[in-house]
């Protein structure tokens, strides 16, 4: 059967804040410049925000471009950070670093402490205003292309099908949307965004795009134990000094604190479960205290861009753009991407505005938005910073001393002291050593008050997917998982999985192990996409609507 379908100026995929940014900005364009161009946005989430998953403490200078008057227009900033911590933590302790010694770049007065998923509900309600149409439940599942190669837009997926494949009672057929140019913000590791960067050789020329998981909760604490404006950060233990990482403690208001923790995926014990090292995390002594008597509200997890701007792709292609983290603009050292994302929207917003106003027509690449990149406060902000990811490498202390070097260099005028750029050596999936050569790492059972486990955490994430239909993380060749993961990596897909997606499953006796998939416990993390060794395991979406329902995260 043939489609349906719908024809727009600029189809956006992704209603994060690249993507809202994008619309909004376009809009208001058009109502400068008296001219209505059509704008839709599709959503793979129950609704805006509910895959949104961040810090999140946000840098408001893309926020103040977009919409000035952003406080009068209650945009849920509510609170703004009046501390900074940071923390190295070893097994009984802690040493504070001195904020004078923090390169100044990440001194996080004048930013607030958000739920990125309440800003992208707001910002949703500000496109709509300017007649954006917003689709939510609806996830692009196919790139369309036109008979010249270039992006024609995107289809939803076929709701209604039962994992064997056939239609059930009903079943509804995706919709196509045309557009002149289709912009892609489906976040880190974006499925549609892989394909792409594929088909059209975006990546050449570039280092690997590196990753790390990050996985958070929120609480709700004693209010004698909260400060709200509190921003806390660690680096140590519980991970080693061969593995990058570190925390995250944001206290917002309401008696609420922010929690979470990264671990860099180019780790390389295969035995590093990045769940447990969060749990084990909140047992510290420097941290257990502002959680005693408190109740664990939500969790989720998620990938992060880690890569920086060598790693950042080309931007443009035939009929669109890659936008926020689909390209991958997060500022490692400052913990930031969102304020990146806007700004990237928003230049790609007005990049293509300008040729349809010019042109009438689409299907060329978008030259003046990479050009405008280049020119913009984005570029900068992440030039500063471009060493600190590859200094790394060399282990977290020496790592993050010359990365602190680099950074005040290039704040105090010196940058051609280090002017180089270093390269990233290799893509995450290829880090992990074989179980044999590394130590088993003992974790503690969860005590259900401070620390909890992987079912009952995905649980609060309000996760939910049709059962009944196809699994939407497939594998390229089933015997893989047992064949080589178990026998050499002891099956890592059981650990780095911050949901209990993936499990090893015996007979008995202990015989005939095969992989068994949960595909309803996925919170859409991506991690598994991104860190499975044969790159076998490929992430795709499932039917609109499906996954976690983030509240306030």
């Amino acid at each position: 059967m043939e489609r349906e379908s719908m024809e727009f100026d600029v189809v956006i995929v992704g209603a994060g804040p690249a993507g809202l940014a994008a619309a909004i900005r376009f809009r208001q364009l058009c109502l400068e410049n008296d001219l209505d161009l059509s704008v839709v946005m599709i959503e793979k989430g129950s609704e805006v925000g509910a895959h949104i998953l961040s810090g999140a403490v946000i840098d408001p200078i893309a926020l103040n471009e977009l919409i000035p008057d952003w406080k009068e227009k209650g945009a849920p900033l509510n609170t703004r950070v009046t501390q900074d911590k940071f923390l190295i933590l070893t097994e009984p302790n802690h040493i504070r670093i001195p904020n004078f010694a923090m390169p100044p770049l990440l001194n996080n007065h004048g930013n607030y402490i958000v739920s990125l998923g309440n800003v992208c509900r707001w910002l949703a309600e500000q496109a709509e205003a300017l007649g954006v149409e917003i689709f939510p439940g609806f996830a692009a599942a196919e790139i369309l292309y036109n008979e010249d190669g270039s992006v024609k837009g995107v289809a939803t997926g076929d709701m209604g099908v039962g994992r064997d494949g056939e239609q059930k009672a009903g079943y509804e057929q995706g919709m196509e949307l045309h557009g002149k140019y289709t912009f892609f913000a489906e976040g880190c590791r974006g499925s549609l965004s892989k394909e792409l960067q594929d088909r059209f050789n975006l990546r050449d020329g570039v280092s690997p795009q590196k990753f790390g998981i990050g996985i958070k909760e929120l609480w709700e604490v004693d209010p004698e134990r909260h400060q709200p404006g509190l921003v806390v950060h660690t680096q140590g233990w519980p991970l080693d000094s061969k593995t990058g990482g570190g925390s995250f403690m944001y206290h917002l208001d309401g008696n609420q604190v922010a929690v979470g923790f990264v671990v860099h995926l180019n780790y390389q014990n295969p035995h590093l479960s990045p769940f447990e090292e969060f749990q084990r995390f909140k047992t510290h002594p420097s941290i257990r205290d502002y959680f005693e008597g408190g109740k664990r509200l939500a969790y989720g997890a998620r990938a992060i861009n880690e890569g920086g701007l060598q790693s950042v792709p080309k931007l443009i292609f035939p009929g669109g753009a890659l936008i926020g983290c689909s390209a991958g603009f997060v500022n490692l050292p400052r913990i930031k991407g969102s304020h990146n994302a806007m700004k990237t929207g928003m230049m790609a917003a007005e990049a293509a505005f300008e040729y349809l106003r010019r042109e009438g027509a689409g299907g060329d690449e978008l030259t003046e938005y990479p050009e405008m990149y280049r020119n913009s406060w984005v570029y900068k902000d992440l030039h500063m910073v471009r060493n600190v990811k590859p200094g790394l490498k060399r282990g977290m202390l020496l790592g993050t001393l010359t990365g602190g070097m680099h950074m005040w260099l290039n704040n105090l005028g010196l940058g051609f002291l280090a002017s180089w750029t270093t390269p990233h050596d290799k893509a995450d999936h290829e880090s992990l050593k074989p179980a044999s050569e590394c130590k088993p790492i003992d974790y503690p059972k969860p005590d259900g008050i401070l620390t909890f486990d992987r079912l009952s955490s995905v649980f609060i994430s309000n996760t939910n997917h049709e059962e009944d239909q196809p699994i939407h993380l497939t594998l390229k060749d089933d015997a893989v998982p047992v064949a080589h993961n178990l026998a050499m990596y002891d099956a890592p897909e059981q650990r780095y999985c911050p949901a209990g997606v993936y499990e090893i499953i015996r007979d008995d006796d202990g015989s005939n192990p095969r992989l068994q998939i949960n595909a309803q416990n996925c919170v859409h993390c991506k991690t598994c996409d991104i860190k499975d060794p044969t790159q076998n395991i490929n992430w795709v979406v499932p039917e609109g609507g499906g996954g976690p329902n983030y509240p306030n995260m």
